[in-house]
C-alpha cells in the first residue's frame, strides 16, 4: 500500500491557475498574492500552494526573514506548501513591488501575464497556485520546508513539466469547456510530481513524515491508517499487518514521526471529521460512526481536544453557506 496516494486521496486539492512571468534585470518581486487577491483569484480557496517553474535564466529567491533562501537555474522548480510571502529577483535586497500589481490579462484568451523589470539579462517562469483544504493537507503540508527547491534538471521528465505549465497557462486565460477541470487536474498532478522529487532527494536517515512514508514498516501502517481511518486499530493489530512487533511499530513510528500511532490516527479522524462537518450535512452521530467511534459523546470530546468546541458548535461557525 502506498500512503502517499491514500492521503492524496481525500487532499482536496482544488482548483488551480496559472500565469506567465517575464523578468528582466534588475528586478525584485513579492511573489506571495494576498488574502484578497487569493479570493479574487481562487474564491472558495481556504489555503494555496505556490509553485514557480524557472524556464530561462537565473535568480534568487528567500523568505523576508532571511530563514530560508535558494539560487535557481533552468529546470529549478520552487515550491511553497504554506503559501509563504516570498521575495523573488536577480537581486533579493532589492525593494520589492508586489506580483499582483503586475499581474496583466492575457490576449485574446490568452494566459495572464508579468512583464516586469530593468531590460537586463532575461528571466522567464511558469506560475501556478493550487487550492487545497489545509487542514487535510497538514500531515503532507507539515512536513514539506517553507521553501523548497526541486532540481528537475532536463529530460523527458523535464519537457513533461514544462508542457504541463504551458498548457495550464493556456488553459488559465481561456474560457473553453472543461478547462476549470483540466486545469485543476494539471496543478494536482504537477504538485504531486514535485511532492514526490522531493521525497526521493531526501537523505537517509532523516526524520519526518517524509521518512515514515519511505520506511517498509511505518509505511505500511501509516497507509493502512490513512485507507481505513474508521477502522478499530491498535497498535498490535497495526504492527500484525506492518510485518513488525508492537514494540518495533511503537519505537519506529515515534521516532520517525515524533507521536504514538494512536494520537497520529486520532489527530487524522479529526482533520477527516472537520472537512465532513463543514462540507455536507451528515449529522455528528453519523460522522463519528464513520470514523470510529462508537458514541458521539467519545467523537465530541475527542473533536473539543482538537478543535477547542463541540462538532455542530464548530460547524455553525464553518459552515459555507449555500450558493
Amino acid at each position: 500500500m502506498d500512503a502517499l496516494s491514500e492521503v492524496l486521496k481525500v487532499l482536496r486539492l482544488e482548483t488551480g491557475i496559472f500565469l506567465q512571468a517575464n523578468f528582466t534585470a534588475p528586478w525584485c518581486i513579492d511573489s506571495a498574492p494576498g488574502d484578497e487577491d487569493v479570493r479574487s483569484i481562487l474564491p472558495n480557496a481556504e489555503h494555496v500552494a505556490i509553485y514557480h517553474l524557472l524556464v530561462e535564466g537565473r535568480c534568487r529567491a528567500r523568505l523576508p526573514d532571511g530563514s530560508l533562501g535558494v539560487e535557481l537555474g533552468p529546470g529549478d522548480l520552487l515550491l511553497l506548501p504554506m503559501g509563504d510571502q516570498h521575495l523573488m529577483g536577480s537581486d533579493v535586497q532589492l525593494a520589492p513591488v508586489r506580483a499582483e500589481l503586475l499581474v496583466e490579462p492575457g490576449d485574446d484568451g490568452g494566459p495572464a501575464r508579468i512583464n516586469y523589470g530593468g531590460g537586463g539579462e532575461r528571466t522567464r517562469f511558469l506560475c501556478g497556485y493550487l487550492a487545497c483544504d489545509k487542514r487535510l493537507c497538514q500531515p503532507l503540508l507539515g512536513a514539506l520546508p517553507r521553501l523548497v527547491r526541486i532540481p528537475v534538471g532536463d529530460g523527458p521528465a523535464t519537457r513533461w513539466l514544462m508542457g504541463s505549465f504551458e498548457i495550464g497557462a493556456a488553459e488559465s486565460g481561456a474560457s473553453r469547456p472543461g478547462g476549470e477541470t483540466l486545469v485543476a487536474r494539471l496543478s494536482e498532478l504537477l504538485f504531486v510530481d514535485a511532492v514526490r522529487r522531493y521525497v526521493d532527494s531526501l537523505p537517509a536517515g532523516q526524520g519526518g513524515w517524509f521518512a515514515g512514508l519511505r520506511d517498509p514498516g511505518v509505511g505500511r501502517a501509516l497507509a493502512l491508517m490513512h485507507a481505513r481511518p474508521g477502522h478499530a486499530w491498535t497498535v498490535d493489530d497495526l504492527a500484525r499487518q506492518s510485518a513488525l512487533s508492537r514494540s518495533a511499530l511503537a519505537e519506529r513510528f515515534g521516532r520517525l514521526l515524533g507521536e504514538p500511532p494512536m494520537q497520529y490516527l486520532t489527530r487524522w479522524r479529526m482533520s477527516l471529521a472537520a472537512q465532513a462537518l463543514r462540507a455536507g450535512r451528515d449529522p455528528v452521530a453519523r460522522i463519528a460512526a464513520s470514523l470510529g467511534y462508537e458514541s458521539e459523546a467519545a467523537f465530541n470530546r475527542a473533536f473539543k481536544r482538537e478543535f477547542g468546541s463541540p462538532p455542530a458548535t464548530w460547524r455553525r461557525g464553518k459552515k459555507v453557506p449555500d450558493t
